[in-house]
């Protein structure tokens, strides 16, 4: 990369640089701050000066020091060696950065990206003489055992081979093929390719969103689907347990790779997943799950602006593996601190502020993010996907303040989290009242064909008796619940059986930690089944002490840790025993 000596610095404030005697800067561009080379980015051109933000520390930097210029945009490398390592927000690899200059970052210190020592195994997929458009893929690299690296044109190159290599092993930045466009001029490709992170790469359409990313957690499949390619927030106040549903769905979730932002969350929260990750065992293949993730760790500490940078790294990496055909999960833990790094850099740069000191342009950089989730059909010929899933840490829990209310415009689903759910132990503490999602009506469809047609009808039938429950619990708390007849306590009484045996669930069970979509659908089947029964048995002059007294019912409450996900049978006998104490129930009643 050719560096020039674009300006001088003028003026010091934080992160933020005014410099002074531009000339040839673009917008947006890659420079590098004084004789350390600090990095940072043209955000701001008038006349001869400009407006940078830079990535690192500016301590010791002073007015007339030098700035150099690059040409290109700030952009991450994408090739072979992404899956399983660890970068910063402006993807600084941190394990090779600590081998060279130990446990704290040193300023301005320039590691590439991509190991370019390693040598990898390339088979091509294409032949000399066969036309390439952008995106196509070349070749293929096994990277993991779980992951298959799909070397691809840049988007950008279009043409016809007139060389590729043979199978073998290469270098990242040796040349795998060479492709001549229709101007006869020659591309030299190698194994890696840069794009700029504020960019979303190119594909060819968008496809409904009818898929559903599965996680294995029954109150977000069941009562609150997220579908692939699809959005969704999770807000919560601290300790509501929004970095503990993510670390959820990113182990169990079907999704091909998993891509963790810590963006500006704290020290110690970060340290545990860094630690925690490599350790956590993918449960399709046995092997561990940094096999198929990648991790973004920009904690409070660390710059600002580089906070500000990760999210659209994170995504941009997501972008690359789903051009390859896969579907990626993202979690963005937390957006909050993104828009904090946001508000700080824009009162540094004394633009007018807007709500609660947010900068006015809140609302559009949040838009652009989530944007870039979706399901389409990419360059090379298949689909993939990219699905954001973003936790929102609204300070004391308050869902009005403005980066909640504007992610809630730009997603499609929520997931709230409760905080008397947390303090009473019940997670995932998502809130079954305030909590939503828009992609129901799509992915129904594929819900009956995998589970049964009843499913609709059970699942809506199930969310009435919760919002009839919310009602009758205002009523126990004027009058106490014996007020209530038995057919309305009966009400009370399943959706408590609801929430403990269904919604509730714990990680560190070996049987409940995750659900397949059939358990799923069996046991809220049964608690239905229950529910309808016991209230024709309570017409009929049951009592409903009697009704729960059944030992079919206390079987109900334990099916979540004693029937395995593979064990089907075992439902339709506890559902055969159900309808059989029923039965019974009935006939005692008719004989009276």
């Amino acid at each position: 990369m050719s560096e020039r000596i674009i300006g001088t610095v003028g003026r010091v404030n934080g992160p933020v640089i005014e410099a002074e005697g531009i000339s040839d800067a673009i917008m947006m561009e890659l420079v590098h701050v004084g004789n350390k080379r600090l990095v940072g980015e043209v955000i701001k051109l008038h006349g001869n000066s400009a407006t940078l933000q830079v990535y690192e520390d500016t301590t010791g930097i002073a007015p007339g020091d030098p700035i150099y210029g690059s040409g290109l945009p700030l952009s991450v490398e994408l090739g072979p060696g992404l899956i399983g390592t660890i970068y910063d927000g402006i993807q600084r690899p941190l394990e090779r950065i600590r081998e060279v200059c130990g446990t704290y970052i040193e300023r301005g210190i320039d590691e590439p990206a991509l190991d370019r020592k390693k040598k990898w195994t390339f088979a091509p997929d294409s032949k000399v003489g066969d036309d390439i458009s952008g995106g196509m893929i070349l070749g293929r690299v096994k990277e993991t055992d779980r992951v298959e690296h799909r070397i691809m044109a840049h988007p950008d190159i279009s043409g016809r081979i007139v060389n590729i290599a043979e199978k073998g092993e290469y270098a990242i930045d040796e040349v795998i093929a060479e492709i001549e466009d229709e101007s006869g001029n020659k591309h030299s490709l190698t194994m890696v390719q840069r794009w700029p992170i504020r960019i979303p790469r190119p594909s060819k359409s968008r496809k409904p969103l009818t898929i559903p990313l599965i996680t294995g957690q029954r109150v977000i499949d069941t009562l609150f689907p997220l579908a692939k390619g699809g959005t969704v927030a999770i807000p919560g106040g601290f300790g509501t347990g929004k970095t503990m549903t993510q670390h959820a769905v990113a182990k169990w979730c079907d999704a091909d790779i998993i891509i963790y932002i810590g963006c500006g969350e704290r020290g110690n929260e970060m340290t545990d997943v860094l630690t925690e990750f490599p350790q956590l065992v993918d449960p399709r293949t046995g092997t561990s799950l940094m096999e198929r993730t990648i991790l973004i760790a920009n904690t409070s500490n660390m710059p600002v602006s580089a906070r500000e940078a990760s999210v659209y790294t994170g995504v941009t990496l997501a972008e690359y593996f789903r051009d390859q055909g896969y579907h990626v999960a993202v979690m963005a833990d937390s957006t909050s601190r993104w828009a904090e790094a946001m508000r700080e850099l824009s009162g540094r740069m004394e633009e007018m502020p807007a709500e609660e000191g947010f900068p006015a342009y809140l609302p559009t950089r949040i838009a652009e993010f989530y944007e870039r989730a979706g399901y389409v059909d990419t360059l090379s010929g298949s689909d993939g996907s990219v699905s954001i899933i973003g936790a929102v840490s609204p300070p004391g829990g308050d869902f009005s303040e403005p980066v909640t209310q504007h992610t809630k415009r730009f997603v499609r689903c929520f997931w709230g989290l409760d905080r008397q759910l947390a303090n009473a132990r019940h997670y995932p503490a998502i809130s079954w009242l305030e909590s939503y999602s828009e992609y129901l009506d799509e992915i129904t469809s594929w819900w009956e064909r995998r589970v049964g047609e009843e499913w609709t009808a059970e699942r809506r039938e199930m969310m009435d008796l919760l919002q009839r429950e919310v009602r009758l619990q205002q009523v126990v708390k004027l009058v106490g619940p014996d007020a209530l007849p038995d057919s309305q306590r009966f009400i009370i009484e399943v959706c408590t059986l609801f929430k403990n045996a269904f919604l509730q669930q714990n990680a560190f069970d070996d049987v409940d930690r995750y659900s397949t979509v059939e358990k799923q659908a069996r046991m809220l089947s049964l608690i239905i089944t229950y529910w309808r029964k016991g209230r024709e048995a309570i017409k009929r002059g049951a009592t409903l002490s009697k009704v729960k007294r059944l030992k079919a019912v206390q079987e109900l409450v334990k099916m979540k840790f004693t029937i395995p996900n593979e064990d089907t049978k075992e439902f339709d006998k506890l559902g055969a025993r159900l309808e059989r104490a029923f039965d019974q129930m009935e006939s005692m009643y008719a004989a009276r």
